[in-house]
């Protein structure tokens, strides 16, 4: 069946449809990984996107329940060059295709996603629309437009939690599955912005005693939990507009130990004093270089997910930046000089991407170990 892609600014890809058949709006970025695909369609961070694969084979290793971020596909729509026909892996329980039509999925194939993605650089991300059922593109450019934009938008209150909940389970291993009866240490309270299950596994297999809160939960509600730390969890959106997230965060300051990751980071940085901005097509793919301040050199290769940014500039006396990106120079992580308080940009949790990062759990309940937490 025939699709196509119209950005925005007019620019209109011919395809062929992949996945669910019907039209799906949102913001058109690209990912550069060339592997995980389904952690990245599952992650609540990329919620109202359409997304694009650089990588031109998409699909040959297909999908299993095991490797979900989250309990459904988060992304708007999927853009691809060429999905495979074959599924080569023995965990696999379904093909891509079938996966994305089963949960109504709209995507495109046979695209020319390179020239797509030298046009999001050169233009920046813009709303776009995927459909099947009209040609007449000037319509379909309109409704682009009228779509919401990302900038203002709130869509942590849409992905969050809807009541607290506990969360014991740990890290997958190959002949076991997800580790269980981790005798936990720390009283965690976990944040909902859109938060990953890799996430929650890192900080249970660390013997964290994890209780997740909806996005919207007052800083006298943690108080009453009586944690050993909190934590702020990735999430789509405009980070501004969490204003309710903002001011607990401010309110919990200083009480508790904090980390946080994505739009955690960016919510902390603004509860800091600093300013956020939205980057011109942004930050994803699981093969970012950082550099870390105090090595001096970069230790780490990381996947990030991000469309804005802590503005440096603004940032108080008493934070410092301990991590910045090697390929625009925006801040990615950063922590208070005298409070418990740190937080990266990337994603630590090597879901999908690499594993140089996940120290930052350790750092995270080393902090909580010293202020005399424990379970």
């Amino acid at each position: 069946m025939k699709a196509v892609l119209v950005l925005e600014d007019g620019r209109a890809f011919t395809g062929r449809s992949f996945g669910a058949a019907g039209e799906a709006l949102g913001e058109v970025v690209f990912n550069t990984g060339l592997s995980g695909y389904q952690e990245i369609l599952t992650d609540p961070s990329y919620t109202g996107q359409l997304v694009t694969m650089t990588y031109p084979l998409i699909g040959n290793y297909g999908v299993t329940p095991e490797d979900e971020e989250s309990a459904k596909i988060q992304a708007a729509g999927f853009i691809v060059k060429e999905p495979s026909r074959i599924v080569s892996n023995f965990r696999a329980a379904k093909p891509l295709d079938q996966y994305m039509k089963e949960q109504n999925i709209v995507g495109i194939r046979d695209i020319d996603t390179r020239a797509l993605t030298r046009h999001l650089r050169s233009r920046g991300a813009m709303r776009g629309i995927i459909s099947t059922l009209a040609d007449k593109v000037d319509a379909l450019v309109a409704k682009a437009r009228a779509h919401e934009s990302m900038a203002g938008a709130d869509l942590a209150k849409r992905v969050t939690c809807k009541a607290p909940y506990e969360f014991s389970e740990g890290l997958w291993e190959l002949g076991k599955g997800f580790s269980k009866n981790i005798k936990p240490r720390f009283k965690v309270a976990a944040y909902d912005f859109g938060i990953k299950r890799n996430i929650l596994r890192h900080l249970v297999e660390r013997g964290c005693a994890v209780t997740v809160f909806p996005a919207d939960t007052t800083a006298e509600k943690i108080a009453a939990f009586r944690p050993d730390g909190v934590f702020l969890s990735n999430g789509p959106g405009d980070p501004e507009a969490v204003t309710y997230a903002i001011d607990a965060v401010k309110a919990m300051l200083g009480k508790y130990p904090i980390f946080g990751i994505c739009l955690g980071h960016q919510i902390m940085g603004l509860a800091l004093g600093a300013k956020t901005f939205k980057l011109k097509f942004g930050h994803r793919g699981c093969n970012h270089p950082v550099m870390d301040v105090a090595a001096g050199r970069v230790v780490r290769i990381t996947s990030q997910n991000h469309g804005f940014a802590v503005d440096g500039e603004t940032l108080p006396a008493d934070v410092e930046v301990t991590h910045y990106s090697l390929n625009d120079n925006t801040v990615e992580g950063m922590r208070h000089k005298t409070l418990p308080a740190f937080s990266v940009q990337y994603h630590p949790e090597a879901s999908p991407g690499p594993h140089d990062s996940t120290v930052h759990f350790g750092q995270f309940t080393a902090m909580m170990a010293q202020h005399g937490g424990k379970a």
